[in-house]
């Protein structure tokens, strides 16, 4: 929700990223981050964010109800805790499908490695007198071929992947 309301304000007073990057004394890929949600600003910084768009914070945090608070910081603090709990469940899953999906390369790439130690390359003994079956056979050749020089390295690279993203207890 932040950052939608960082994008749309924004927008509605004609700024570009760099030309509130530089009214903020930051980098315009900070401010893509905060827009695209992999990132929030600091309670300072958001603070400095409303002055710049002459917007209170609790609009820039998608309150709809104006709330007087005695103590504005802790209540932004509280709202950009809430929002880095998110972005940190949010990197979590992505990790944990990232770590999934390299154990499971890494099962597929054995299982066809085996498939092909069993199958022996039958293509060998093929008649090739038939242009159906020189066609197959060169591309059951082809596919050979090419997965017996790249499946390795995938496959260290699938190993170092899982390794990289497994949960660190």
């Amino acid at each position: 929700m932040l950052n939608e309301n960082i994008k749309a304000i924004r927008k509605s007073k004609g700024l570009s990223q760099e030309e509130l990057a530089l009214k903020l004394n930051v980098v315009r890929q900070t401010v893509s981050k905060w827009e695209q949600a992999l990132s929030v600003p600091d309670a300072d910084m958001l603070i400095s964010l409303s002055e710049v768009f002459e917007t209170p914070v609790s609009t820039l945090l998608g309150e709809t109800v104006a709330e007087t608070r005695a103590d504005d910081l802790s209540a932004i603090s509280e709202k950009l805790e809430v929002i880095n709990l998110q972005l940190a469940r949010g990197k979590a899953g992505r990790q944990k499908a990232a770590h999934w999906f390299f154990l499971s390369l890494c099962a597929v790439i054995v299982a066809v490695f085996a498939a092909l130690v069993r199958l022996n390359s039958p293509y060998l003994d093929w008649d090739y007198g038939q242009p159906e079956t020189a066609v197959v056979g060169t591309m059951y050749h082809a596919f050979e071929w090419l997965f017996v020089r790249i499946a390795p390295f995938a496959l260290i690279g699938a190993v170092v992947g899982a390794c990289f993203t497994r949960k660190r207890v």
